[in-house]
C-alpha cells in the first residue's frame, strides 16, 4: 500500500500517557485522500499513484483539471502529491485512502511548509550574538565583517546573512504516532510539526516502517 498521505495541521493540544506524563501533541487530519491518477512505467516511465485532498467549488477549478477530476470520477481538490508504488495496478481512479493507513504504525515523518517570517536580520535568523549595546557602540544588530577586500575580493556563497526566512519545506523525522482516531480521520503526533494551523502536510511512515 501507499506509504504517505495527504493532511491538514489542526493545531496541538496534549494528552496524558500511560504513565501519567503529560505529552504534547499534534493534531493532524489525515485524509481521506483519493487516487486522481495512476501512473506506469509503460505509460509514464515510473511507478506512482496521485492522491487528492479536500474538495474545492469547481468555479475555483480550471477547465483542464475539471477534465482531469472527472476521469477519475473525484470531485476537484484543492491539494495534489504523487506516491511512488511498487504496484499502482493494486489501486482504482477515485479509490478511497483514510488514516487507517497509519493504524499500527509506531513511527511517521511529516512534511510541511514552515511559517514565513518575512525579511529577517542575522541576529533573528542566525542567531548572531549582535554587538555592545553600551559606550557609544553603533553596530548593536549589525552582522560585522562579511570578507576580507584584497583577497579573495568577494563575499563567499553560504555566508550567513540577513534575509527571507521561514516559508520552506521542511521534514520532521520520527515523530511518535500517540494515537490513531480512524472515525474523525485524526492523527496525533508526539511533538510539533512545521507550518501555520490549516497548512497542509504529507504524512508518511518513517522509514523503519516502511
Amino acid at each position: 500500500m501507499a506509504t504517505m498521505l495527504l493532511g491538514k495541521k489542526i493545531g496541538m493540544t496534549s494528552l496524558y500517557d500511560e504513565k501519567g506524563v503529560l505529552v504534547p501533541l499534534t493534531v493532524i487530519q489525515v485524509g481521506p485522500c483519493y487516487v486522481t491518477q495512476i501512473k506506469t512505467e509503460e505509460t509514464d516511465g515510473y511507478n506512482a499513484i496521485q492522491i487528492g485532498f479536500e474538495d474545492k467549488k469547481e468555479k475555483r477549478t480550471t477547465k483542464p483539471l475539471k477534465g482531469h477530476f472527472e476521469k477519475a470520477g473525484v470531485k476537484p481538490k484543492r491539494a495534489l502529491h504523487e506516491v511512488r508504488v511498487p504496484n499502482p495496478q493494486d489501486y482504482e481512479l477515485g479509490q478511497e485512502l483514510t488514516v487507517q493507513l497509519f493504524e499500527g504504525v509506531k513511527r511517521v515523518d511529516v512534511i510541511g511548509r514552515s511559517k514565513g517570517k518575512g525579511f529577517a536580520g542575522v541576529m533573528k535568523r542566525h542567531g548572531f550574538a549582535g554587538g555592545r549595546d553600551s559606550h557609544g557602540f553603533e553596530w548593536h544588530r549589525h552582522p560585522g565583517s562579511i570578507g576580507a577586500s584584497a583577497y579573495p575580493s568577494r563575499v563567499f556563497k553560504g555566508t550567513r546573512m540577513a534575509g527571507h526566512m521561514g516559508d520552506k519545506r521542511r521534514t520532521v523525522r520520527n515523530l511518535k504516532v500517540f494515537k490513531v482516531i480512524p472515525d474523525k480521520n485524526v492523527i496525533l503526533v508526539r511533538g510539533s510539526v512545521p507550518g501555520a494551523r490549516n497548512g497542509y502536510v504529507v504524512v508518511r511512515r518513517a522509514k523503519d516502517e516502511r
